[in-house]
């Protein structure tokens, strides 16, 4: 007797491809990438073709996030050491022969002109948390030394273009993995307490420290300036105080309900600097007011949340290191954006994730968000 087999339908072939999804983490991303093109529609329509870009990016973005998802851990941690080895060659490439403007040399042309900086974002926890995941049981002080070389190399480079607010997200990533794989409290202790006392000294002692003609050797001008300029900005206005004075400005005028959506004067009347790249958030602000700032922020708090519970539930050492920090990372990104156009925090040029505009850095997010799904799939497969 024979026995008949029924063709599987096109979509009975693709269902594989979307078993394991992890919902409520794609849930927290729908929301927000929501809210990110609800903002730039207001920010963005008279700015010429934003709105439309930045759904372009947004578009590419999620193929890249389907698309990484799709791979299993095993094989991003056999991508680790080849990926930080073509980022860290990259950057020695563009601190040779690399393109510079505006005072920075960043980008490097290779028939587009790409910046390295950004892969260092996914390729240090990657490679960190390879490194940990081989040591794993067998820890030694050592091996934490070493992880701090693979981290302080590019992150010098990286320095040295100067791109201060890319350099602040690869430190971030890097030290969120060494955290988790165990780095003992009595090392971090310290390095926090001189950071607050450094804080203390710059607060009183500001007029001393940031008078024309000191040099703080350790830092660019532009870094000084910014650093002064965080704590004073009243000092100069209508020039590098300007940014924080009109972020503050609209962040206050929303109040607690907002202006409404596409009302916001200080966004529309162009007060705003950089209204839909860096400073977005000034301008969602003041159009939504401190009902829909909160809101904004229970939606990260979703996200990251979700985050470090695929963390906590990762099957390996490796996953477990890399959701961690690609988690933590997220927070940064919001964390400083937010404090930069709120006057807590210097100026450093960190977008606000899934709502300021900004390709490279969208599609880094997805590879990050991928990531995460990716190690998400992998535990739901393996309970089932």
């Amino acid at each position: 007797m024979a026995v008949v087999f029924d063709k599987p339908t096109p979509l009975q072939r693709l269902a594989p491809i979307f078993q394991g999804f992890d919902l409520p983490l794609l849930l927290a991303i729908l929301i927000m990438a929501s809210a990110g093109l609800l903002t730039m529609y207001s920010v963005g329509f008279d700015h010429g073709t934003r709105f439309a870009n930045h759904g372009r990016n947004m578009m590419l973005a999620a193929g890249v996030l389907f698309i990484v998802s799709q791979i299993p851990p095993h094989r991003l941690m056999a991508l680790a050491v080849p990926i930080y080895v073509v980022g860290v060659t990259l950057l020695l490439a563009v601190a040779l022969f690399g393109i510079e403007r505006k005072g920075a040399q960043r980008w490097l042309n290779v028939g587009i002109v790409i910046q390295p900086s950004e892969l260092l974002k996914i390729a240090m926890p990657l490679m960190l948390a390879w490194w940990f995941h081989r040591r794993e049981g067998q820890l030694k002080p050592l091996d934490f030394v070493v992880a701090g070389i693979l981290l302080l190399f590019p992150l010098a480079l990286i320095l040295r273009q100067p791109d201060l607010g890319t350099a602040l997200l690869v430190l971030s990533s890097g030290l969120f993995v060494i955290f988790f794989a165990g780095l003992s409290w009595k090392l971090i202790l310290p390095p926090l307490v001189l950071g607050v006392v450094g804080i203390v000294v710059l607060i009183f002692m500001e007029p001393q420290l940031c008078a024309p003609d000191v040099d703080w050797r350790v830092l660019h001008e532009y870094q000084r300036q910014r650093v002064c300029t965080l704590l004073d900005p009243s000092k100069d206005p209508l020039g590098k105080g300007f940014h924080i004075i009109q972020g503050m400005i609209a962040i206050g005028s929303g109040g607690v309900w907002g202006k409404g959506f596409m009302q916001g004067t200080q966004t529309h009347l162009e007060f705003i600097p950089e209204r839909t790249t860096d400073f977005i958030y000034a301008a969602f602000s003041e159009e939504f007011g401190l009902v829909g700032v909160l809101t904004l922020m229970a939606g990260f708090i979703f996200l990251i949340a979700r985050g470090l519970v695929i963390a906590v539930e990762a099957p390996t050492l490796f996953s477990r290191l890399l959701a961690g920090a690609i988690t933590l990372n997220i927070f940064v990104y919001a964390f400083v954006n937010m404090g930069m156009v709120s006057g807590i925090l210097p100026v450093v040029g960190v977008p606000l994730p899934f709502v300021s505009y900004g390709g490279t850095a969208m599609v880094t997010m997805g590879v990050g968000l991928g990531i995460l799904m990716s190690i998400a799939k992998s535990r739901r497969f393996m309970q089932s």
